[in-house]
């Protein structure tokens, strides 16, 4: 600061007495002070510039959130909301500025319980509690709601912070869970069946090549004893329609003895049941074998249209005359692989089926065909008694059966399945809410 006036003479107003040097320490006084207001100044544009970055994190922040934010007094009335309170209640913030929280709630019974909640526990908190708010469309939403005090820096409550979150999005992410949870567990399941079936076709492997030998060895030595047996029988006719013979006492005392005429009469049916059984058992080491994997497919292209078809004219010649067989199936539902295989499958299925649903007055099944998803699928549901729900796990277990003994061999479905397995399908079952049950086939599509 400078001044026109000589330092020798004393400013206008100024007593005579004061002299120059207490001017300057004035000045420099003001020269202190004037900078302390620069420093505050600087420091007061720092903390605002911080304020201000810091008021914006905190509205970002609150922008983001999916959940819905009201911030109130502590009346209750609404000072604040966040974006997503704003989607939720259809409202724009002037409409909800001022208004009571109470107001949004479904019905004057949901008011009244959130007033008393707020009222007990408003200095405390209210954690995960389920009201019904009204959303913007009208309807009624469940809602979990948390409740947090507001204080002043001496403690006195301000206010408070509601948060919450639609319980219907709770639902859908916990559903979501559980599916996963769910498939993880029928992969586990899928998985440790396949080892087992893995493991016990080496296992049948070996034992049918083991019992293959000797039931062809029985077999062709019965056949051989029904060709001696109708000899026999030839020799004995003609040895005894010699009149001279059939006279002979000794001879006729000896046939009725060694009751020849009763052995001649047992021996055919005997020879049959023994060839039926040497059959039987010959077909069940084929059946092995199968389910073993030992026979190998030559893959084709297979129309399972065609397969059901033939499946089904074999299965009715032996099915009872009132068991109805309805086809739902396309011209054509191709896929490839071996159709030997196949239609040994859907025999299965469809003798299961008619076996299911055989005690029932209308026995009736119902083949369906389509395309979904790049796969071929048959259905096949009939209307028995469906299969116990005990009992679904060990469905496809090999030698499992709840047939009567001597009707099955608990075979035919494990064998199905690990047929459809290696063709890169999936053979399922399950019962549907009419009664009944339903296997599922489901093949990958032939590539055109």
């Amino acid at each position: 600061m400078s001044t026109t006036s000589p330092a020798s003479e004393p400013l206008p107003g100024a007593p005579e007495s004061m002299g120059e040097q207490a001017w300057i320490q004035v000045i420099q006084k003001m020269d202190e002070v004037y900078n302390d207001l620069l420093q505050y100044e600087v420091a007061l544009e720092e903390k605002n510039a911080a304020l201000e970055e810091s008021h914006q994190f905190i509205e970002s922040i609150i922008a983001s959130m999916s959940d819905i934010l009201v911030v109130c007094d502590r009346n209750g009335r609404i000072q604040e909301v966040n974006p997503a309170f704003l989607q939720f209640s259809g409202k724009d913030e002037q409409e909800l500025k001022d208004t009571s929280l109470f107001d949004l709630f479904s019905d004057p019974e949901e008011r009244a319980r959130a007033r008393h909640l707020f009222a007990v526990f408003g200095q405390e908190g209210v954690h995960d509690c389920e009201l019904h708010l009204r959303a913007g469309d009208g309807s009624v939403m469940p809602v979990s709601l948390n409740c947090t005090p507001r204080v002043s820096q001496t403690g006195k409550l301000m206010g408070m912070v509601v948060t919450g979150r639609p319980v219907g999005e709770l639902r859908r992410a916990y559903q979501q869970l559980r599916q996963a949870h769910d498939d993880l567990k029928r992969t586990q399941g899928q998985l440790l069946h396949a080892e087992k079936m893995a493991s016990l076709g080496r296992l049948v492997a070996g034992v049918a090549h083991e019992l293959n030998n000797p039931i062809s060895f029985v077999l062709g030595n019965v056949l051989s004893l029904k060709r001696y047996a109708g000899r026999l029988q030839d020799y004995l006719d003609d040895v005894h329609a010699d009149p001279r013979r059939a006279a002979d006492p000794y001879l006729a005392a000896r046939r009725q003895e060694l009751r020849i005429d009763r052995i001649l009469q047992d021996m055919p049916p005997l020879i049959e049941g023994m060839i039926e059984g040497a059959e039987r058992t010959r077909d069940i080491v084929d059946a092995l074998k199968r389910f073993s994997a030992v026979d190998r497919m030559r893959p084709e292209r297979v129309n399972l249209t065609e397969v059901v078809e033939r499946a089904v004219r074999w299965v009715v010649k032996s099915a009872p005359p009132h068991f109805v067989i309805d086809q739902e199936l396309p011209r054509e539902l191709c896929c490839v692989g071996s159709p030997g295989q196949l239609q040994q499958v859907v025999m299965n299925l469809v003798q299961n089926a008619c076996d299911a649903a055989g005690q029932e007055a209308a026995p009736r099944l119902l083949i369906s065909g389509r395309q979904e998803e790049g796969a071929a699928l048959l259905e096949f549901r009939d209307n028995g008694p469906g299969i116990p729900p005990e009992l679904m796990p060990r469905l496809f277990e090999p030698f499992f059966t709840t047939k009567p003994v001597g009707q099955g061999t608990g075979l035919g479905l494990s064998i199905s399945y690990g047929i459809i397995e290696r063709h890169g399908g999936s053979l399922t079952a399950a019962n549907t809410p009419a009664g009944g049950a339903c296997f599922t086939l489901r093949l990958p599509l032939a590539k055109d």
